[in-house]
């Protein structure tokens, strides 16, 4: 998922309003650079399974002959696309379902998938920075393009192979019907790596700023579990909301001791309790915890929306964490927030690394807005890291996120960050202990 990816030919036809130009614009080449940041030097991102993650990005640029750029990208936590064009843009949003699987149902590339896996984080890359050029041509944030969409528009963007035993076309229609913004939880005060003093610190800050909702990595060791959920609730205090995350650490019938272990501390989930695939362990284990009033939450390696409605199907979840660049982008992220809807699970995307917050507050306020209209248990994960390298970053006020206003799915990074960060050869890298 490196650099020198080019396209050539692509028209976007659709007038574009930002620039106030009506003449076709035309889409002369697409780039893809592998961004770094050595986020594993300080332990930001630590936990059971990933002890020593540098956050990092695929990042797409889309460059017309007009001067209108469309910018996407996928994350990755360090070491980790021939696209096939010739079409407007007009076409392809007018297509939107034929143009998705076009990038996921290639004859041979899908070999290497299929939808899931490095196939599916090139989709997401891809059409990420499709969605972002749409919604500047619009001249709209995407969370307010997706909101003014008509159902029938909104639903042809879905692609319900697979799912229409859970959901069908007509049902999702049938679904469709800001002043102080949408719940965030922090996890940026309890990485796994973190010592004692920087967790007590870093807890009390964010007490102070307002945060009510708080997660704590665990999985490694449970007598460190135990001492530092107790040193959180204890700083929180009982009415403060507290959530696990193991990593997919456990087997199935480890995370049901383990966590009972850990229930005196009242956490509402646990996340990821074991392997993100086995469906049916996720369902024992939410069968097993229920009596303790601890829900399980996953979602975030979750590769397609096949397998959330397998999830849901099973009642294997009591909180769906879509991921924006895990799925395909915002293609497949639609249909499994209609499928929660209809399941009546609510929808709590995960995020931080590079950019994931600013691209999800877009769909979480899709959700809320045009789906759920309902914040009874929900909230989105906010981490505190990396956003100075975007040009539009994630506004956060009294932990709720602000919906963003300028036009596009905020995914452009500032290039002297990209730059600077470019792997293997950027500055930051070139100077890196070998």
């Amino acid at each position: 998922m490196a650099s020198g990816v080019e396209v050539v030919g692509l028209r976007c036809s659709t007038p574009t309003r930002s620039s106030g130009a009506d003449m076709p614009q035309r889409i002369q080449q697409l780039s893809v650079r592998d961004v770094r940041f050595p986020t594993g030097l300080e332990h930001h991102g630590s936990d059971a399974t990933h002890t020593d993650p540098d956050y990092s990005v695929a990042y797409v640029v889309i460059e017309t002959d007009g001067g209108v750029k469309g910018y996407g990208l996928t994350f990755t936590v360090g070491r980790g696309t021939e696209v096939v064009v010739g079409k407007t843009l007009e076409e392809i949003v007018g297509n939107f379902r034929g143009f998705y699987r076009l990038l996921t149902s290639d004859g041979q590339m899908r070999w290497i998938g299929p939808e899931k896996g490095v196939i599916q984080l090139a989709t997401a890359a891809v059409l990420n920075a499709i969605w972002d050029l749409w919604a500047r041509t619009e001249g709209k944030p995407l969370w307010k393009m997706l909101v003014d969409m008509s159902p029938e528009q909104l639903v042809s963007c879905i692609d319900f192979r697979y799912i229409t035993d859970a959901l069908t076309e007509q049902e999702a229609l049938e679904q469709q019907m800001l002043k102080e913004g949408y719940p965030a939880y922090t996890t940026s005060c309890a990485w796994l790596g973190y010592s004692d003093q920087k967790l007590t610190q870093l807890c009390t800050e964010a007490l102070a700023s307002g945060w009510s909702r708080f997660k704590v990595k665990v999985g490694a060791e449970l007598e460190d579990d135990e001492r530092r959920c107790r040193l959180i609730r204890q700083i929180i205090g009982p009415d403060k909301t507290l959530m696990l995350d193991a990593n997919q650490r456990w087997d199935v019938e480890e995370a049901v001791r383990w966590v009972t272990r850990l229930a005196p501390f009242k956490p509402l989930w646990i996340e990821e309790p074991t392997s993100p695939d086995d469906i049916l362990g996720h369902a024992t284990i939410s069968k097993a915890l229920a009596p303790l009033g601890i829900g399980v939450a996953s979602g975030e390696q979750c590769q397609n929306r096949v397998m959330f409605k397998q999830f849901l199907q099973a009642s294997a979840l009591q909180f769906v964490q879509i991921d924006s660049c895990r799925l395909g982008s915002v293609n497949e992220n639609l249909s499994v927030i209609l499928m929660a809807h209809k399941f009546q699970v609510p929808v709590c995307p995960h995020a931080g690394g590079v950019g994931l917050c600013e691209l999800v507050q877009h769909l979480i306020l899709f959700d809320y807005i045009s789906v759920s209209a309902d914040l009874n248990n929900r909230m989105c994960e906010y981490v505190d890291h990396l956003h100075e390298h975007f040009m539009s970053p994630v506004v956060i006020r009294n932990a709720h996120y602000l919906p963003p206003t300028e036009a596009g799915y905020s995914c452009e990074m500032l290039e002297a960050s990209v730059e600077a960060h470019r792997f293997p050869d950027g500055a930051v890298w070139a100077k890196a202990p070998a």
